[in-house]
């Protein structure tokens, strides 16, 4: 099946807690299937992470014991509890253990986990965070799975593999969209996708006829499921340009379009769905200007700080440009200070496209439909470049991030200008460009500095790019060529300077010294911040 990101899926969510939802959210995902694997009460976890991967040096302190503890307890990535999941673990009597081995690990994010149940038995798991909170069902007691978590999947453990027959005529072929036999060493899985849960009575009925030494029931994780006979109109945005039924349509119609045809639901319940994220981006930005406080980070509230510096008449004048700074910082508070977020499209980059996009929203005081509208075409344009790029800074640096964050909200923002789609498409291109080669070199492993600047950063290129796109400033090479270059200059970024803490700001003395005044429990606010 021709490869179909989802709006809601790949680009705007999932809505979390944490600093990175490549680690956090992916991690609490990855958590949460394996806890269904288990299939019982999980007595322990053993976490294996390749040193030549980013996971050892960021798992600590970007979020990946967080994610993927809180997923082994049962919690949703936004859950208020997950701050607590250290006492948590231990109250549930859940061992954890982490160990660093090479294995030639094929990407960066890999986890390689041993689960074990309450009754003894022992489950392996290997699976990959790609990137903005989603992941890579990769293999599954070293049988190869594949999937995304985007159905439930029921699995059967056999010797051999089933006769058709019995299968095809079984009520949970019927209940599925598909089903294959993974052949492994000695035996196989038999597996069902399906979007609708089947019963325990109905999966537990259909072990005994199999006669399976055991059964499990992974239940999906992302909010669009999928389907067999899903068929979008277009993955990229040639594609839909030259397309006879969106050529000459709003952009936001073809996204809204788009994401309809990927989810089986229709173009207004997809207008509705961005209308909830847009309340939650929203309400992040009044609970960051009202002031936030937690302890255990770098920087303290700063956006109250700045609002009050304007009204006093201390700052350049730049009205725009400066309420999107107030927006975009808010949002990263808030992010910091482990409140809701959407990440948009990563967690790293959450203050960047919102920011900008509502600043906008809030001065031109446009009402939610249209809100919601601009927030659709920057998930499209989101899903044209995780569809041949990537969101991860792991692969792509910064510019996977912040460099996608920005594209997507210059487009968003020509729309609220008056622009045609033309210049929309326009605008996401010059955006891009503008962030070839941005690095990820988190201060002190945390995702707040310098990412704080770099996505304000994004957040003026966007909207100085929307301006010149409106302007009819030319941006000369198609969106799709950018983003195809973008891919590639991805690879040649050094592993340095890809969110491993190993290059850039993350290992500069002052970095050094915040490092260790976190770990002793020193915060470095100056006193901003009871600690």
């Amino acid at each position: 099946m021709e490869l179909a990101p989802s709006i809601f899926n790949d680009v705007l969510g999932p809505v979390m807690r944490g600093p990175s939802s490549s680690h956090s959210a992916a991690a609490n995902r990855i958590g949460r299937i394996a806890r269904d694997l288990a299939g019982e009460s999980v007595v322990k976890l053993a976490a294996y992470y390749d040193p030549n991967g980013s996971l050892v040096t960021t798992h600590k302190d970007q979020g990946t014991d967080l994610g993927l503890y809180s997923g082994i307890l049962g919690w949703e990535p936004d859950d208020a509890r997950l701050p607590t999941y250290p006492a948590a673990l231990r109250e549930a009597g859940i061992e954890v253990e982490v160990n660093y081995l090479s294995y030639d690990a094929p990407h960066p994010n890999f986890y390689r986990l041993e689960i074990t149940g309450e009754s003894g038995t022992i489950h392996h798991f290997d699976a990959i965070s790609t990137g903005g909170g989603m992941i890579e069902l990769k293999a599954i007691d070293g049988i190869k799975l594949g999937g995304v978590g985007d159905y439930h999947s029921t699995l059967f453990w056999l010797d051999e593999s089933p006769a058709d027959a019995l299968v095809t005529g079984s009520e949970l072929a019927t209940l599925s969209e598909d089903w294959a036999w993974l052949q492994g060493d000695g035996g196989g899985l038999l597996r069902f996708d399906s979007r609708q849960k089947p019963s325990s009575e109905l999966v537990t009925s259909f072990a005994q006829e199999l006669g399976a030494k055991r059964s499990r029931v992974l239940g999906a994780v992302l909010p669009i499921l999928s389907r067999k006979a899903m068929s979008v109109p277009f993955t990229r945005c040639g594609e839909m340009e030259a397309h006879p039924d969106f050529a000459d349509a709003p952009l936001w119609e073809s996204a809204a379009c788009y994401e309809a045809a990927r989810g089986g639901i229709t173009p207004e319940e997809v207008i509705e769905k961005m209308k909830v994220l847009a309340k939650i981006m929203k309400a992040g930005v009044e609970e960051g200007l009202a002031g936030t406080e937690y302890a255990d980070r770098i920087l303290h509230s700063q956006s109250p700080g700045f609002t009050k510096a304007e009204e006093a008449g201390k700052l350049i004048p730049a009205d725009i440009n400066n309420r999107i700074i107030r927006y975009v910082s808010a949002i990263m508070e808030v992010k910091s200070s482990m409140g809701t977020i959407v990440a948009a499209p990563t967690a790293g980059s959450c203050g960047a496209m919102p920011g900008a996009v509502l600043a906008l929203c809030g001065a031109l005081e446009v009402d939610e439909d249209t809100r919601a509208k601009a927030l659709l075409i920057a998930g499209l344009i989101g899903v044209f470049i995780t569809r041949d790029a990537t969101f991860a800074a792991e692969e792509g640096g910064c510019m996977a991030e912040c460099g996608s964050g920005s594209s997507m909200a210059a487009a968003a923002m020509v729309y609220l200008g008056g622009g045609s789609t033309a210049q929309q498409l326009a605008a996401a291109s010059m955006a891009l460009q503008n962030c070839f080669g941005m690095v990820c070199d988190p201060i002190a492993n945390r995702v707040e500095a310098p990412c704080l600047g770099k996505n304000v950063l994004a957040a003026s290129n966007a909207l100085s790019v929307a301006n010149m796109a409106l302007a009819d400033y030319q941006h000369l090479v198609p969106l799709d060529e950018v983003i195809a270059a973008m891919a590639k200059v991805a690879d040649q970024i050094p592993r340095e300077l890809r969110c491993t803490n190993l290059g850039g700001l993350s290992i500069t003395p002052t970095a050094d010294k915040i490092a260790e005044q976190l770990q002793s429990g020193c915060g470095t606010c100056g006193g901003k911040v009871q600690c």
